[in-house]
């Protein structure tokens, strides 16, 4: 795949720097950093941005998360690995991220709701957002993965 621009985050910084600074204000909410990676990875998943999932799943990997949790994630809603607050936030990121097939269900926003409190999900909303985002830019520019995960553990994913 060549990429198709070559340093955008230099060519418009000025609309870049504030996507890093909601990055950074992101890191300052109450949202686990482990759900928040899992969310980013789930959309990027979906969005089938290559840069983003390498990206999440090394940050993942390094943050702690497990190899099993990161291969499941495609089926998460089939899988036993994740607790009721996590599958909140994956509907949730699913529903935001497919919204012209959602038009986010108000199951979804309920089940939400049970599990975070009002601000969390508005974090939620906006890291869904932001990762949305960055895939639409990764994608369109056709931005090159790193070609390697940490070596956490052997089974790695």
């Amino acid at each position: 795949m060549t990429p198709r621009i070559t340093d955008p985050f230099s060519r418009a910084e000025a609309g870049f720097k504030p996507l890093f600074a909601l990055e950074a204000a992101l890191k300052t909410s109450t949202l686990e950093p482990k759900l928040v990676h899992l969310i980013k990875l789930r959309a990027s998943q979906i969005n089938a941005c290559a840069f983003c999932i390498q990206m999440h799943t090394a940050e993942a990997l390094k943050d702690g998360e497990t190899p099993l949790r990161l291969h499941m994630l495609p089926a998460w809603r089939e899988s036993p690995v994740y607790a009721p607050r996590e599958r909140a936030a994956l509907a949730w990121t699913e529903a935001l991220t497919r919204l012209e097939q959602s038009g986010a269900p108000d199951a979804d926003w309920a089940e939400l709701q049970r599990q975070f409190g009002e601000e969390e999900c508005v974090w939620l909303s906006l890291a869904i957002g932001a990762i949305n985002l960055w895939n639409r830019v990764q994608v369109g520019f056709r931005a090159a993965h790193a070609m390697t995960l940490p070596a956490v553990l052997a089974d790695a994913a």
